[in-house]
């Protein structure tokens, strides 16, 4: 009798509110386990992203880091990535997707610092909530918000060098003003494997 397939598990890390979640549909049959160091987003698990230890090694079959990286000091995002690593399964993949800071100093140089440049659910940005966290909810008292690093494309990479993923994919979303690294335990089949991987995410 063949078995039913195994129920496929996400650990979403810096979560957020349930209101707030965006996460493409690709995951919409799997589980979900939520993250996040703020209790009152009601996350399955409350922790920091440098400390995941009440999830099981080698458990998860993808982790999803949307906008959360950034929120760490310099020195924590080695830890968390090593940290995102060990709770994925040998055929699981990590997406990271962070403030693309070589885009936004752009606006900077223009002097355009508090301009707004999109509208988000929360309210608009600007390049400054970008640069350092989402002001209206660090003014509300959620000093989480801050963010306390940045990064460019080589920043990025660099932050991987030395962690056991088989690659690690990066990709510019310019009109989003994000990057996008996608770190696989096993390398992709070929190009139309990797392909397939950013379509399904929406990447």
């Amino acid at each position: 009798m063949t078995e039913p397939p195994r129920e496929r598990l996400l650990v979403n890390v810096g979560c957020g509110s349930r209101a707030r979640s965006t996460l493409p549909a690709y995951f919409d049959s799997w589980r979900q386990c939520r993250v996040d160091v703020d209790a009152t987003v009601q996350p399955d698990i409350v922790a920091d992203l440098t400390d995941l230890s009440p999830i099981t090694s080698g458990s998860a079959d993808a982790v999803w880091a949307s906008h959360c990286v950034e929120h760490l000091y310099e020195h924590q995002v080695k830890r968390a990535l090593t940290e995102f690593r060990r709770v994925l399964r040998e055929d699981g993949f990590l997406c990271v997707i962070v403030p693309d800071l070589q885009i936004v100093a752009q606006y900077v140089a223009a002097d355009r610092l508090h301009e707004p440049l999109y509208e988000s659910d929360a309210g608009p940005i600007t390049p400054h909530d970008i640069l350092f966290g989402f002001g209206a909810a660090i003014a509300s008292g959620r000093t989480s918000m801050a963010h306390r690093c940045g990064f460019t494309p080589g920043m990025l990479l660099r932050c991987f060098q030395g962690l056991p993923f088989g690659e690690v994919l990066l990709r510019r979303r310019s009109s989003a003003l994000e990057l996008v690294a996608i770190g696989r335990t096993i390398p992709a089949k070929d190009d139309a494997d990797r392909t397939a991987l950013m379509t399904a995410l929406g990447l």
